[in-house]
């Protein structure tokens, strides 16, 4: 039996991972009533499978409204640690020391090279970066391993504690007056006069406008309120070590040493479907690579591991939109939640809200997956 939620906020938020609480967060700073409908701990959670990197250096290559959009986010993010520290008392451990791509071949640092420079190019020369040899990255990394022949550095990128931010998030959101539903399990979204009716597990929510931010839920969601966001799951893998002593004090692409003195290495990208479990043939390669770049990692013991989904576009960049079918109906989708939180929060809100939207967002449509035929289909 399903109860009618008679009370209504000014917006429903589709999910409470990272991107929809950073979103919610941002919404409640912006004054509105807000009830965020979570799945709950069993649905599949980007959110608990993220690497920690506020990343900016090679995103966007082939999209550079990404790579703007992605540097603006990360020059927001000391407002946003801040804003959640003060509003919580929880500090977030960001850290904004610039980042390395650690590269094993000439191949590699050249590709690095190309890649960067075009960046550089599309952003007119505001996207700095280094290209460093041997020599001049052990300098920087005494750590490094000999078979690292170079890397990538740029100044813009970071790291935080993932656990940490989710927890600020959910937190910081609640204290500004959002209502947390969970186990709410939306399947169903109807278009109704003065806005929007998600009907789920245990309730009916209204509210006159709606953001979809359920990560691959997006996908079954979006059709209903006229929007597209054909998302599929991309796993990743991480392991983590026993506490170390500091070593790295930079974030690097594959191996990171978080703010409580554990290392954790990941970076698996693969294409499975809907398993989310671990397999030891792709955790050893990361174990390798990480023990390349690092060798003292080898007599470190590892202590966790885990794998989760990522939530991937067709072109991988993100999808953001406001319904021109259901007017007040949003979808908010990427693979990058900590690095974009700061944007969700301080940029993504008050479009939601009435605002302007972005200049950034027009590269980002869902629309853009759709033939001619369809896109008419859809207006």
């Amino acid at each position: 039996m399903t109860v009618d939620v008679a009370e209504s906020p000014d917006v429903l938020v589709v999910g409470g991972g990272l991107v929809g609480t950073a979103v919610a967060y941002g919404l409640a700073r912006e004054g509105a009533k807000v009830t965020v409908l979570d799945e709950g701990d069993g649905g599949f959670r980007a959110s608990r499978g993220n690497f920690g990197l506020v990343w900016v250096q090679g995103k966007g290559y082939g999209l550079s409204p990404y790579a703007r959009w992605t540097r603006s986010s990360a020059d927001r993010w000391p407002a946003l640690a801040a804003a959640l520290l003060e509003d919580t008392g929880i500090d977030v451990a960001l850290r904004q020391p610039g980042g390395f791509h650690i590269c094993f071949s000439d191949e590699e640092l050249a590709e690095r090279n190309k890649r960067l420079g075009i960046l550089k190019a599309e952003l007119g020369g505001d996207y700095p970066y280094q290209l460093l040899d041997a020599k001049e990255l052990r300098e920087r990394l005494p750590a490094i391993g000999p078979e690292v022949i170079g890397a990538s550095y740029t100044p813009m990128d970071g790291h935080v504690n993932p656990l940490k931010l989710l927890r600020a998030l959910h937190d910081a959101m609640q204290r500004r007056g959002v209502t947390l539903v969970g186990n709410s399990q939306i399947g169903r979204i109807a278009p109704e006069e003065g806005g929007f009716a998600a009907h789920g597990r245990n309730g009916v929510w209204r509210a006159p406008r709606i953001v979809l931010a359920a990560g691959l839920g997006n996908s079954s969601l979006a059709p209903q309120v006229g929007l597209h966001a054909p998302v599929k799951p991309n796993r990743g893998q991480i392991l983590v070590s026993e506490r170390v002593a500091p070593f790295l004090h930079h974030p690097t692409i594959n191996v990171r040493q978080t703010d409580e003195g554990s290392v954790q290495l990941g970076d698996s990208m693969e294409e499975v479907g809907f398993n989310d479990f671990t397999t030891t043939d792709v955790l050893s390669k990361i174990a390798r690579r990480g023990v390349r770049a690092f060798p003292f990692l080898k007599d470190v013991r590892l202590v966790r591991m885990w794998a989760a989904l990522r939530v991937y576009s067709p072109d991988s960049f993100p999808i953001y939109e406001q319904s021109s079918q259901y007017p007040g109906a949003f979808v908010v989708t990427c693979h990058s939640g900590v690095t974009l939180a700061a944007a969700h929060a301080l940029r993504i809100a008050p479009w939601v809200v009435g605002g302007a939207i972005p200049d950034e967002l027009g590269a980002f449509p869902g629309g853009r997956f759709l033939s001619p035929a369809k896109i008419l289909s859809h207006a």
